[in-house]
């Protein structure tokens, strides 16, 4: 097995105690993935992370096969990983012995009889109507009292620092987004500045796959944004921001991560939801376009959905909330 690489300035390897080196056959399967595939930097770096963690506990891959894999698959259940995580382990492996078997590193392809997992129905709990407007007020509100703190003095006589400000006003206007087209965490980190069609209220989105699509965003929206862009940003911009429209305290492109727990604590201080994080937002989008009338083509298109049988799981919870409405309010329910 050729020696391991130190791969520890790349961007895109997970961290972790093993970070700064992994086999060759990894790292010539990613540089597959990122140049000839298009995948997203997310899908790589879970991809990378399963491999790895295949090298590690089962041995070198050129000796890989369907005993050892479905061993290791076995073990990541017993662990109590969910249905769609060990299904998208199953396709890090999968795509990886099919790449390996044609370019000769394994005799045959041990993944072509590995079945994946029924996927689960389960969606993130979605936000209600009163939810949100919860949710917007609350930051709104948080960002007029940055306002008011930044422009006064503390005891010393010097000015509060306006960062505060900045970052508040870029929460409400991530929120706001997120929400009105339902986007991806990735999707939202991605936008530049020339994203927008502000006339129109449309913003262009790369999505899964490289796709672009178009969506159009609401005046609440298009209110937060403008207040991020006029009144916010400035106060973070430096010379690595670039293009990017939403930036960290740091001034650089916002990350995916920060995104996630700024949602998360947004949604935590309502008390009132078990919602948590980006994707609850664009559970919501599309089941609150589903209640208000779209029909799933629209939604799917929103979305980015490639099948309309994903775009179909939100059907179940309009269902599960017209059920409920029927028990409560029909004499013979």
């Amino acid at each position: 097995m050729a020696p391991a690489q130190d791969r520890s300035t790349d961007p895109d390897v997970p961290p972790g105690p093993d970070a700064a080196v992994e086999p060759e056959l990894v790292t010539a399967f990613i540089d597959h993935l990122r140049h000839e595939r298009g995948l997203s930097v997310q899908t790589i770096r879970a991809y990378r992370g399963d491999l790895r963690q295949l090298a590690q506990q089962r041995g070198p891959l050129e000796e890989l096969g369907l005993a050892e894999i479905r061993s290791w698959l076995g073990e990541m259940h017993e662990a109590g990983l969910s249905r769609n995580t060990l299904n998208r382990k199953t396709a890090s492996v999968r795509a990886f012995t099919a790449w390996a078997h044609r370019r000769g590193h394994l005799p045959e392809d041990p993944s072509v009889r590995l079945r994946t997992a029924r996927k689960s129905s389960h969606l993130p709990d979605v936000l209600q109507h009163q939810h949100i407007e919860q949710l917007t007020s609350q930051l709104a509100g948080a960002a007029q009292r940055a306002a008011q703190q930044a422009g006064e003095q503390d005891g010393q006589g010097e000015q509060v620092d306006p960062i505060a400000h900045a970052l508040s006003l870029r929460d409400a206007a991530m929120v706001e987004l997120l929400y009105a087209t339902g986007m991806r965490v990735s999707e939202l980190s991605g936008l530049n500045l020339t994203s927008f069609e502000t006339g129109r209220r449309m913003v262009r989105l790369l999505g899964k796959g490289n796709k672009e699509r178009i969506v159009p965003y609401g005046v609440p929206a298009e209110t937060a944004l403008r207040s991020w862009l006029d009144h916010g940003r400035s106060a973070l911009v430096t010379s690595t921001s670039g293009n990017a429209c939403f930036l960290g305290r740091r001034g650089g492109r916002i990350d995916v991560r920060t995104v996630r727990r700024t949602v998360d604590a947004s949604l935590a201080r309502l008390g009132t939801t078990a919602a948590r994080g980006p994707h609850a937002l664009r559970h919501t989008a599309a089941t609150h376009l589903l209640e208000g009338g779209a029909d799933l083509r629209t939604v799917q298109e929103l979305l980015g959905h490639a099948s309309l049988s994903t775009t179909q799981l939100y059907t179940h919870v309009t269902i599960d909330r017209l059920r409920d409405a029927y028990g409560q309010a029909h004499p013979r329910a």
